[in-house]
């Protein structure tokens, strides 16, 4: 039997320049993560091509995930998988870099 775990808490989400987000979990985790690629996954997310409206980001009420006024919403395991990798990236660029 597998067992789904559920990502820890989101507790910062900021929007920077374009469509990158800053993302912080309870558990430590953050990282700066590029949801441009948002753009190409169908009409809910149609509205974020307005970068202002994409701004309008913000942590959904259960803590799990970013949503934005129209509804539209990121898997919580997705988006923390997400910053797992930016961070993954970075130390592998510092280490590399070094």
């Amino acid at each position: 039997m597998v067992m789904l775990v559920e990502p820890p808490k989101l507790i910062e989400a900021l929007p920077l320049d374009g469509y990158e987000v800053h993302l912080r979990f309870a558990d430590g985790l953050a990282a700066d993560v590029d949801l441009s690629y948002l753009l190409d996954y169908g009409p809910v997310f149609e509205p974020l091509r307005d970068i202002e409206y994409f701004r309008k980001l913000r942590i959904e009420e259960f803590g799990t995930t970013i949503e934005w006024p129209n509804e539209a919403d990121i898997a919580p395991e997705t988006l923390y998988d997400h910053v797992q990798r930016a961070v993954y990236e970075k130390r592998r660029a510092n280490a590399a870099s070094n």
